[in-house]
């Protein structure tokens, strides 16, 4: 399949746009771990996903996770760009009443595949629905984004050895390594580098790569299909608070809405060049 960088840049940054406006009108919300993973989610739903928007439901489809869930405001962009529900939905997230809550809700929002949040759970139902694949003699691939502290919890080591253990070739697992979480630097709190020779000792197949290079990620995907009975995962180093020049890489940005005058100046940073 041939790769349209410059399209998957331009729909990036519209949904990076869209992360802000989302957050800024609910007042709250992860732009940190939102932007930092977009260009990643933005190749799963334009380019890797076998999915159908009009049935969310398809036997068949590929399934995805997002284990951090507390950055759905990145996965509600994609899905609403991808078609799932109408862009209008977006600007109710948190509200009340809304399908679009601040952790993914399988049961209120359309393609959801599973109810996230407490770090460490997603992975594991991720684990638990591809050894479902290879009961069921289901095709479908399973694909689970992890942030990087996630890692430090033990839940994620035990679903992992599982995952190798039943030979889920079907399951890949990508990090969001933007290396800080709410607390301070992840290399300061629990360091959990070699993060490529932790899963490989754990059986996994593990590639790393810059997850804002649309060419690596397509290339890391793409190897990552071999039926050779190991699991795979994508190690991928990204910025936080990527493309806000101001959210970049400060543990503040882990969370917290920008107030008007941020609002204004990250969607004017984000609409150059359009």
């Amino acid at each position: 399949m041939s790769l349209d960088s410059q399209r998957l840049e331009m729909t990036a940054r519209k949904l990076r746009r869209q992360i802000i406006r989302m957050i800024a009108g609910a007042g709250s919300g992860h732009c940190g771990g939102s932007l930092s993973a977009i260009d990643l989610l933005t190749y799963l739903y334009f380019c890797e996903l076998r999915v159908r928007p009009d049935q969310p439901q398809w036997l068949e489809r590929d399934r995805f996770l997002l284990s951090k869930g507390h950055c759905a405001p990145a996965l509600y962009a994609v899905l609403a760009e991808r078609g799932f529900f109408p862009e209008e939905k977006l600007w109710t997230l948190r509200d009340i009443n809304s399908s679009l809550q601040g952790h993914p809700d399988m049961n209120k929002t359309p393609g959801l595949d599973m109810t996230t949040g407490s770090l460490g759970q997603g992975f594991s139902c991720a684990v638990g629905m591809a050894l479902a694949a290879k009961i069921d003699h289901m095709d479908y691939t399973v694909y689970v984004m992890l942030g990087d502290s996630e890692l430090q919890t033990g839940l994620v080591w035990e679903a992992a050895m599982l995952a190798r253990h039943h030979g889920l070739d079907n399951l890949i697992a990508i990090i969001d390594n933007n290396k800080l979480q709410s607390d301070g630097v992840t290399e300061t709190i629990v360091d959990i580098e070699p993060i490529a020779d932790k899963w490989r000792g754990f059986g996994w197949e593990a590639r790393r790569i810059d997850g804002h290079d649309f060419h690596q990620i397509h290339v890391a995907f793409a190897e990552s299909k071999s039926p050779n009975q190991q699991p795979k995962v994508i190690i991928a180093d990204t910025v936080k608070g990527k493309g806000v020049s101001f959210m970049e890489g400060v543990v503040a940005w882990h969370s917290g809405a920008p107030n008007a005058e941020q609002t204004q100046a990250a969607l004017k940073e984000l609409a150059a060049d359009l």
